[in-house]
């Protein structure tokens, strides 16, 4: 055995070791890894389906009331996670997004979709050099100095840090690293990369990227290949050299499951049941949970977990597809690549263009006309005029679809609205305020789409219909009808059912508390202020639709005091109402859901105090 100390020298190492402590705080904050398991729904988690993230919930702090910010796609949610702003100020209002200029990494197309580094540089350039305009974490990070990192799925990894793109500064791995439309690795990268015995360039999906067509089922695996890539990456390269260089660090780790896998696979071709619910979604939630085991191991082996925090959510939950409707013109024609009866890709410029008697164009395959029994390549269209000058825009998302009058048209606005009201697939309209208010409907402002973004404001943000399979718990088995190239029982997002906002949420680490459970709502946009406020990041802000820091979750933090109501439109002459369900901290709104009663799972009316209509 070691002598003891002297009672002298004990007491002065335990001074020493307190005033450390207690200093520490104020010269150094800890290290933070973000872990995005994409399209991870909160109830499916639990020890048997994702036992790290069960025991991160358990043991650290469970943000059990999450949001996903609408329109619940990718790239709205990795900006507001990035900047703590809704898509309202950053002007990522969803993946595919009408540009206002023909952008060149998207094949020149009007309507690109986001999920590109080379489209986010053409987007940034245009738009001052900043498409989001305002500073993101891993920015605010590597400009006090810290080391960062973004790894994981092409479009979200770079649009935490979408202004560098030397590869010098930030570190950035995704789909495209090792090619030519990807960002460069820095030479020290590369050398921790050789010996690491890595490859310098990411591999692709392979089988797990097939998502099959109307008679062919498509994967049946998860993204293992790919992931393992990243992950390695991660463990072996980027934690090893952090460590080394001993200076706080902000890592993110974008999971490209559950969500890649979910959306393609062939569990459920054309049926609606499993659905998203089979195998094939089980083991890639089972993948994404496996590659953050690795990292909190790695984290452990390197003596980096105590000064860690681990933060984990989904940038949206998820729904299984359905293509039905009963009043589209376009279920009495005939498309090669749909069932007969079913829904084809681009249904909502289809049925725009049909009842405005006015000529589509598809801004994705060299703005040609699109013919009867046709429909545009990606599902987006633009409806009159040409080219340099469309009367409607429509960019074609999924369970949600945005559409553009570039001239803000009242009386064309007034004819949309009463074309999609007739429509059974929609549930929920939300128009710009400037354009008016239009009975059945609700504006954007009252979902924070309406704030200080330099791109161009959608006209129109709309919901698709949503469902259940009576499977005992609605959110669990969500049916969303989706303008998409996929098939029935595929998997999708987008839509305003509480299945596509409630995402998994959970954190741990030396800033958080142990053992919690924090039923307060907390959203993507109020991780970005989380972090910036534990790495003391000198944000300044440009808008005002900013997320809160979750001060409760941290030690000796108070629930705070949240309310709730409902918003109601008038309703429109067909008896449709849009209807929110809405929680609030403060002046923070969050949207649990919203859409048509009848029409969205979720979705309740019953009257709450402050209920106010519109």
């Amino acid at each position: 055995m070691r002598p003891l100390p002297l009672l002298g020298t004990t007491i002065l190492q335990a001074f020493m070791a307190c005033t450390a402590f207690a200093q520490a705080p104020a010269s150094q904050p800890h290290n933070i890894v973000l872990f995005i398991a994409d399209g991870l729904r909160f109830r499916t988690v639990d020890d048997s389906t994702a036992p790290t993230m069960a025991a991160i919930a358990r043991e650290g702090v469970s943000l059990r009331n999450g949001h996903a910010l609408f329109p619940t796609f990718t790239t709205a949610n990795a900006s507001a996670m990035a900047t703590g702003h809704s898509p309202g100020d950053t002007g990522d209002f969803s993946n595919t997004i009408y540009a206002g200029f023909e952008v060149p990494g998207a094949g020149n197309s009007l309507t690109p979709f986001l999920e590109s580094d080379a489209v986010l540089g053409d987007v940034d350039e245009h738009f001052s050099g900043n498409y989001l305009n305002e500073a993101t974490i891993l920015k605010l990070a590597r400009d006090k100095g810290y080391s960062t990192a973004s790894v994981g799925k092409i479009g979200p990894a770079l649009i935490f840090d979408p202004t560098e793109r030397t590869g010098n500064q930030t570190v950035l791995v995704d789909d495209a690293t090792g090619t030519p439309k990807g960002i460069p690795l820095s030479a020290e990268m590369a050398a921790r990369l050789k010996a690491a015995e890595l490859p310098l360039a990411a591999p692709p999906r392979g089988a797990n990227g097939k998502a099959g067509n109307v008679t062919t089922p498509g994967t049946l695996s998860a993204n293992v290949v790919q992931q393992d890539y990243f992950a390695a990456v991660t463990t072996r390269a980027v934690l090893p050299m952090f460590k080394d260089r001993n200076k706080p660090f902000v890592l993110v780790f974008w999971s490209r499951d559950p969500d890649g896998s979910q959306h393609n696979q062939g569990d459920s071709l054309n049926r609606l049941v499993p659905g998203i619910d089979g195998p094939t979604s089980l083991a890639a939630i089972r993948n994404a949970d496996d590659d953050l085991g690795r990292i909190r191991s790695t984290l452990g082996e390197l003596g980096l977990l105590a000064t860690t925090d681990i933060i984990v959510t989904a940038d949206h939950g998820f729904s299984t597809i359905s293509k039905e409707s009963q009043t589209s013109s376009t279920i009495k024609t005939k498309f090669a690549d749909a069932l007969d009866g079913h829904l084809p890709l681009g249904f909502v410029a289809l049925d725009l263009a049909h009842a405005l008697n006015l000529p589509l164009i598809d801004p994705d395959d060299s703005y040609k006309t699109i013919a009867d029994g046709q429909h545009s390549k990606n599902g987006n269209g633009l409806i009159g005029g040409d080219r340099s000058k469309p009367k409607v825009v429509v960019a074609a998302n999924g369970g949600s679809d945005l559409i553009y009058l570039p001239d803000g048209d009242k009386v064309l606005a007034k004819r949309i609205v009463d074309t999609l009201l007739a429509q059974d697939y929609i549930s929920g309209i939300f128009v710009d305020s400037e354009l008016g208010k239009f009975p059945g409907t609700l504006t954007l402002e009252d979902i924070a789409l309406e704030g200080s973004a330099v791109t161009p404001m959608p006209a129109i943000a709309i919901s698709f219909r949503s469902f259940d399979t009576v499977c005992g718990e609605p959110v669990r088995c969500t049916v969303e009808v989706a303008d998409t190239i996929l098939q029935q029982g595929q998997g999708m997002h987008g839509s305003f059912s509480r299945a596509d906002t409630w995402n998994f949420m959970a954190m741990e680490g030396p800033d958080f508390k142990s053992g919690f459970t924090d039923p307060a709502p907390a959203s993507n946009a109020d991780l970005g202020r989380t972090i910036a406020q534990l790495m003391r990041l000198d944000v300044a802000d440009k808008g005002k639709l900013v997320g809160r820091v979750i001060s409760e979750a941290l030690p000796n933090g108070a629930l705070p005091a949240v309310s709730s109501r409902i918003v109601t439109s008038k309703p429109a002459p067909n008896g449709l109402t849009t209807v929110i369900n809405m929680q609030s901290v403060g002046t923070t709104r969050y949207f649990d859901v919203a859409g048509f009663p009848g029409r969205t799972v979720g979705l309740s009316t019953t009257t709450l105090p402050g209920a106010t209509t519109q």
